[in-house]
């Protein structure tokens, strides 16, 4: 392709579907250099948003599972009831089906979505990917808000599942064409989907609003991904030497054009086979201990907030469980957010913490010797702590340590660690949910 010595450029969609490597791009700035205007409101809304549906989704898997909607109920639970056992002969105020249900259904697309992603998922273009998964994120808002029933709530998790693993690769692999550091940004905004998700979910619906119009009032989230995406995030261009504050404010522009007048780059050509297994066993010492912390810690979320059940509170169980995700979601977002502060090579480390976490939690279920539920409070913001520290500085050392012809299918094959453990946490959590609803 030709040289792009000049001022920064649009990225057009022909290049976005052929180029492979950083390499063919032109030079960009360090993140101390990088633009505040490209760093900030681009890749940390795109994070922000992308994750959005699913946490809410998540943060509502108890309302979603509590009851069938009847005629004239606009909720999936009737936001004055008092709290009832569902199972009668249990000690723990079950719910006839676990919120691994619900977690499953949010993660399972997602995991295929991530499994087939390195086998060709780069051959479709970054645009029409960023608009399937807004539209599938506005899809999952209004089935969940407007089913009479979980089976149709379910599947509108499914499209918040494939809405989020779609976008996750979609702009992991993406940020093989900026610095390196611009991963903390992108786990900044991750995090803050999920604090965000989780606290407006909760403040919403502790004030009155049923969970029906709190999810209808979330429409403008997908809307926003989709002009963060086609208006904000910007070309990286290079470098000028001339510093921050004397570039021209006239040179960004949208990632994505529309003109096709670019020739597509011929420099690069796709990794072969042996390529790609090599740098897949590199990234196995990194992959492993990410799917551990999450599995450890959604097995926690989704198996075991819902009973963590505390009876000697003014909460109801399901102001608990939403209470629970949201101090989760803190922790995560504090932790992802503090790459510039801490960072962590062995991560090893955080997933040795997290295995305890669980060991430690599912043992207060069985013998419930936690006598506040504050105590359990705690303990959530420091698991939300580790998954998120695990998070930003594994994707932090894969993009520090890998090159620069094998950093964009590094990323799109790393994002699937997540995901795995997840998967199994909610394979898991569902007998145990079943076991432990039967003891008395």
């Amino acid at each position: 392709m030709g040289g792009c010595t000049g001022s920064p450029r649009r990225l057009s969609d022909s290049e976005v579907l052929w180029v492979s490597s950083p390499q063919d791009l032109s030079p960009v700035p360090q993140l101390e250099t990088l633009d505040p205007w490209i760093r900030t409101p681009g890749t940390e809304l795109l994070g922000l948003c992308n994750n959005f549906s699913y946490v809410v989704m998540l943060s509502a898997a108890h309302d979603i599972l509590s009851h069938q909607r009847t005629p004239g109920n606009q909720s999936h639970v009737d936001p004055d009831s008092t709290p009832t056992s569902h199972n009668s002969s249990s000690r723990f105020d079950c719910n006839p089906v676990s919120t691994a249900a619900v977690l499953l259904a949010d993660i399972l697309p997602t995991l295929v979505i991530k499994l087939l992603a390195p086998l060709g998922l780069h051959l479709l273009p970054y645009s029409p990917r960023v608009l399937t998964s807004g539209i599938c994120a506005a899809g999952s808002f209004l089935l969940v808000a407007f089913s009479h029933s979980v089976t149709i709530s379910l599947c509108g998790v499914v499209l918040a599942s494939i809405s989020s693993g779609l976008g996750e690769v979609t702009f992991l692999s993406l940020t093989a064409f900026y610095p390196r550091a611009v991963i903390s940004c992108w786990s900044s905004g991750t995090g803050g989907a999920g604090l965000l998700g989780a606290l407006s979910y909760l403040g919403l619906t502790q004030a009155g609003l049923s969970p029906q119009h709190t999810l209808l009032s979330m429409l403008g989230i997908p809307a926003l991904l989709l002009a963060s995406y086609f208006l904000l995030l910007t070309s990286p261009g290079p470098q000028d030497p001339r510093g921050e504050e004397d570039s021209d404010p006239s040179a960004r522009q949208p990632l994505i054009n529309n003109d096709s007048s670019e020739s597509k780059p011929g420099s690069s050509s796709p990794l072969s086979l042996q390529e790609r297994w090599t740098v897949f066993k590199g990234l196995l010492h990194y992959i492993v201990p990410l799917v551990l912390v999450y599995f450890a810690e959604y097995f926690i979320n989704q198996g075991l907030f819902e009973l963590l059940f505390f009876r000697n509170t003014f909460l109801t169980h399901a102001q608990q469980y939403r209470w629970y995700q949201m101090l989760y979601q803190a922790g995560v977002f504090a932790s992802r957010s503090s790459l510039r502060c801490c960072r962590i090579r062995h991560t090893w480390i955080l997933a040795l913490l997290q295995c305890l976490n669980l060991a430690f939690l599912l043992v207060d279920v069985w013998l419930s010797f936690l006598p506040s539920i504050y105590l359990v409070f705690l303990i959530i913001v420091y698991e939300g702590l580790l998954g998120g520290a695990a998070y930003v500085n594994t994707f932090h050392n894969i993009a520090m340590e890998t090159s620069d012809e094998h950093r964009e299918f590094a990323m799109a094959t790393a994002c699937i660690s997540d995901t795995l453990g997840i998967s199994l946490s909610g394979l898991l959590a569902l007998p145990l949910h079943d076991f432990l609803c039967q003891l008395t």
